[in-house]
């Protein structure tokens, strides 16, 4: 094999991702949303994963697909991260929770 072609897995043969991750499990972030019906709703969740791409959210309620969503990282915090996605899966789980993904602007 070349060496300029590039594997997705390192030396003891674990997978290497190829986009930045970071490991928010159980962190809780801020949302707000805008319903069908015109309403403002807000939620403080459990993040269960963060990407460059997007995250996947732990949420009591569902979320239509296609819907704006801001997301608040600390928003205690002097110095919080708000970030812009979209629902791009919304699925119930056996708990009846939902794991809602989101697919950052």
């Amino acid at each position: 094999m070349s060496d300029d072609i590039q594997t997705t897995n390192n030396q003891e043969g674990e997978e290497r991702r190829k986009s930045f991750r970071l490991d928010m499990e159980k962190e809780l972030v801020d949302i707000t949303w805008t319903n069908d019906s015109g309403q403002e709703l807000n939620k403080k969740i459990v993040c269960v994963d963060f990407s460059k791409g997007g995250l996947k959210l732990d949420c009591d309620q569902s979320i239509a697909i296609n819907t704006e969503v801001t997301i608040t990282f600390k928003a205690a915090a002097e110095n919080c991260q708000i970030l812009k996605g979209k629902v791009i899966r919304c699925l119930e789980q056996d708990n009846g929770w939902f794991e809602v993904a989101l697919k950052l602007n």
